[in-house]
C-alpha cells in the first residue's frame, strides 16, 4: 500500500495530441495507474482530493487531468465553434469531436510513459473513455463509467426542462455569480436531500473560477458532446473489465444510459446509488473508491 496519499507532484503540463495537458498525480508512480477523466466544462478539481487519496491509499497511482478547453490545459480560443443549434441540426461540424478528446487521453498516457491504464470517466468523461477504449483497447486495463451513456438518443437523455439550462448561453460572470450559478444548477441536477452539499459546490466553483474561467470553452466541448456518435454497436465488442456507476435519480443523464452500458458491455458490473443525481456526493466517495479498487485489482 502506498504511503504517499497526497499529491506526488504539483500541477504539471505535458504535450499531448498537439496541445498541452495539465495533470496532477496522487500516490506511488510505480503502482497500477488509474486515470480520471472529468465531464463537460468541468476541471479536474471536480475529482475530489479525498476520493483521489482513497484510491491512491488502495495501492493505485492516480492521475487526474484537465480536458482541452478547461482548467490549465490548452484553450482553443482561436477556434470558433458553430452555433449549437447548427450542430444539433447537423448543418455544421463542431470545433472538434469526441475522437479528438479521446486522442488527448491516449496522448497523455504516451507523455506519461503509461503503456496501459485503468480509465475512469464521469459524464462526458465517460464518453471520452468509451471512445478511447474502442479506438485503443490495447491501452486500457479497465474502464469505470460514471453517470454516462452510450451516445444513443434512445437512452440516457436529460429531462426536457433541463435542455434549455444545458444549452443556455453563458456570458461573462464575476466570481460570486459563477458560484451562485453552480449552486443553482446542481440544486437541480445534483443529488437529493442530505446527499447534496451546497457548500462543496460553491467552494469548487470558486476555486475553478480562480483557476480558469472560459465559457466559450464550455460551448466548444458541448459541440463535441452533441455531435458524438452512437456507440451502441461498438460497445458490444468491448472485452475489458467494466464498472458502471450511476445515480438512480440523475435527471441530466438518465439512469437508462448506465443500464444500457452495463447490458451492452460483456461482463460489465452495474452499481446504482439511490438519491444520487448528476454529481459525486461526498458520502458516496468511500464506496466509489472501493468499487474502483475492485475493478482495477
Amino acid at each position: 500500500m502506498t504511503t504517499t496519499p497526497l499529491h506526488s507532484h504539483p500541477t504539471r503540463t505535458v504535450p499531448a495530441n498537439g496541445i498541452e495537458i495539465a495533470y496532477e498525480t496522487f500516490g506511488d508512480a510505480g503502482a497500477p495507474p488509474v486515470v480520471l477523466v472529468m465531464g463537460l466544462g468541468t476541471q479536474m478539481l471536480a475529482w475530489p482530493d479525498a476520493l483521489c487519496e482513497q484510491i491512491a491509499e488502495g495501492g493505485r497511482y492516480v492521475v487526474r487531468y484537465d480536458n482541452r478547453d478547461v482548467g490549465l490545459s490548452t484553450h482553443l480560443r482561436g477556434t470558433h465553434g458553430p452555433d449549437v443549434k447548427d450542430i444539433i441540426l447537423r448543418r455544421k461540424k463542431p470545433a472538434y469531436r469526441m475522437d479528438d478528446m479521446a486522442a488527448d487521453l491516449i496522448g497523455l498516457l504516451d507523455a506519461l510513459g503509461l503503456d496501459r491504464a485503468h480509465l475512469v470517466g464521469a459524464s462526458m468523461g465517460g464518453f471520452i473513455v468509451q471512445t478511447a477504449t474502442l479506438a485503443s483497447p490495447e491501452r486500457v486495463l479497465s474502464q469505470t463509467l460514471i453517470m454516462t451513456s452510450t451516445g444513443s438518443r434512445l437512452v440516457g437523455q436529460a429531462r426536457p426542462k433541463l435542455i434549455t439550462r444545458l444549452l443556455g448561453k453563458r456570458g461573462t460572470l464575476d466570481r460570486e455569480a459563477a458560484m451562485e450559478l453552480a449552486v443553482e444548477t446542481f440544486g437541480v441536477i445534483g443529488s437529493r436531500g442530505d446527499l447534496f452539499d451546497a457548500e462543496h459546490v460553491r467552494d469548487l466553483a470558486g476555486r475553478s473560477y480562480d483557476r480558469a474561467h472560459d465559457p466559450a470553452g464550455y460551448v466548444r466541448q458541448l459541440g463535441a458532446v452533441i455531435a458524438q456518435s452512437n456507440r451502441t454497436r461498438g460497445l458490444t465488442k468491448i472485452s475489458v473489465p467494466t464498472l458502471v456507476m450511476h445515480g438512480l435519480h440523475d435527471p441530466l443523464v438518465s439512469v437508462s444510459g448506465g443500464i444500457a452500458l452495463a447490458r451492452l458491455i460483456r461482463g460489465a458490473k452495474f452499481v446504482g446509488f439511490s438519491g444520487m443525481g448528476h454529481d459525486l456526493p461526498r458520502r458516496l466517495w468511500p464506496q466509489m473508491a472501493q468499487e474502483i479498487l475492485l475493478i482495477t485489482s
